[in-house]
């Protein structure tokens, strides 16, 4: 997976052989940006990452993501510091329940 900002970065990330395009900072561009890549690069398999959180999952779903890049929003440096694991399971629960809820519409 490469990375990109522009369309012509991930069209050439595409180019360069990788099945995956990362978009990054999903959080400040924003879906509606995913759909603009998106409407004249179909082809692309577009990842957001960077502020991507349980409460926007449907909407870069929505926008076409293949998939979602989450890091922070799901482990936090307290769940890792107190080996929390329980909060972290719970977390990731209401991660798939999101994406499979967006997926079903």
């Amino acid at each position: 997976m490469l990375g990109a900002y522009t369309p012509t970065e991930a069209q050439n990330a595409f180019e360069a052989g990788a099945d995956f395009v990362k978009i990054f900072p999903a959080d400040t561009l924003g879906p509606n940006y995913i759909k603009a890549i998106r409407a004249p690069l179909p082809h692309l398999k577009i990842v957001p990452t960077g502020g991507v959180d349980v409460h926007n999952v449907a909407d870069f779903l929505k926008a076409g993501c293949a998939a979602l890049g989450v890091g922070g929003s799901l482990v936090s440096s307290k769940i890792l510091q107190e080996s929390n694991w329980t909060e972290l399971t719970r977390k990731a629960a209401e991660f798939v329940k999101a994406a499979t809820a967006a997926r079903s519409k």
